[in-house]
């Protein structure tokens, strides 16, 4: 079995699939040349990230190709249901990334409530002649633990984020147009497990009523937040976009937080990437924004190599394949 990693793979995950038998390819594949190449070298497995497209115009011409593989959720580059109407097998790994993307979540928002990102820049520059002054400004931070956090869109990653927040003492509530319910196991290092039962709440409760409110759900062609919905939040909400561009609104984001009407932000994925260096958020303190990294992580591509080794395994095998085309519908 020939594969194609177009959008690359780590060394190991190559070695390993070596090991089973597979020649596995590393060219970078410009996307006009493609369908040629696949061809010229009896491509069956195309594994992709974002950075390929895999559209109808691959998969009419290139007969050889069994599977598509994409590293991560969200299958925006791929057109899913006609390759499935091809009878090609589309593979992804939502699980592999639900942990990574969920500490980071944590990250920026630990950082937000503390002024972490806006210390690191202030004291090279004077703490040694500011010192108190600096200590007396950054003396507001507030503690996550008792405050509520509402999390949009409740699928695997949305529900990792409610895992950690469960943990440190938070309140969570969530809003998914297709969970009413979800049970959450949350697992100790001593093998100690503790079940929460959750249900629905309104997607305006949620809004209406959160500390802070992040947001976990696929692409889509609107504003799933603007001046609308920002609206309806309580002041001092902190908002977080760990999940995709173009979901909320930028610029009615940046007037809300300059208004001080919300309190802060943090952005792992902008409408345009990189963001473009006049948009308004750059200037404001109260604002990280994160390089689209929220599922990286050394886990996060060992986890994907285990899922595309042990699916290529199972077709081989004639084997029922794992997540097969395993999306998050919404929110």
């Amino acid at each position: 079995m020939n594969i194609l990693a177009n959008d690359g793979i780590s060394e190991s995950g190559k070695n390993k699939l070596e090991e089973y038998g597979f020649n596995v390819d590393l060219t970078t594949v410009a996307q006009d040349q493609l369908v040629n190449y696949i061809n010229e070298n009896s491509i069956s497995t195309l594994l992709v990230r974002s950075a390929t497209q895999v559209r109808k115009d691959i998969i009419d011409n290139c007969p050889t190709l069994k599977i598509i593989g994409r590293g991560g959720v969200g299958m925006d580059n791929i057109d899913v249901e006609y390759a499935k109407s091809k009878n090609i097998n589309v593979i992804n790994t939502p699980a592999a990334s639900s942990k990574s993307v969920a500490e980071l979540v944590f990250s920026h928002l630990f950082g937000c409530v503390r002024f972490l990102h806006e210390s690191n820049r202030t004291m090279p520059l004077d703490g040694d002649s500011k010192f108190k002054e600096l200590k007396k400004s950054y003396a507001g931070g507030r503690e996550l633990a008792g405050k509520k956090i509402g999390v949009i869109g409740f699928g695997r990653i949305g529900q990792e984020v409610a895992k950690i927040a469960i943990g440190i003492g938070m309140e969570v509530v969530f809003h998914d147009k297709f969970i009413d319910e979800a049970s959450l196991e949350i697992e100790f290092f001593d093998g100690q497990n503790i079940l929460f039962n959750m249900t629905s709440s309104s997607f305006d409760e949620v809004l209406e009523d959160s500390d802070f409110i992040s947001v976990h759900i696929p692409a889509s062609d609107k504003y799933i937040i603007d001046s609308k919905e920002i609206a309806k939040m309580k002041d001092g909400v902190g908002l977080l976009n760990l999940s995709r561009g173009g979901i909320i609104n930028e610029h009615d984001l940046s007037v809300a937080i300059e208004s001080k009407h919300l309190a802060g932000a943090a952005i792992d994925a902008t409408e345009t990437e990189p963001l473009p260096k006049d948009s308004p958020l750059w200037d404001l303190d109260n604002v990280i924004i994160s390089q689209h990294a929220s599922a990286l992580s050394p886990e996060m591509y060992e986890g994907r190599r285990q899922i595309f080794i042990e699916n290529l395994k199972k077709y081989l095998n004639n084997e029922t394949l794992l997540h097969i085309c395993d999306l998050e519908k919404g929110f």
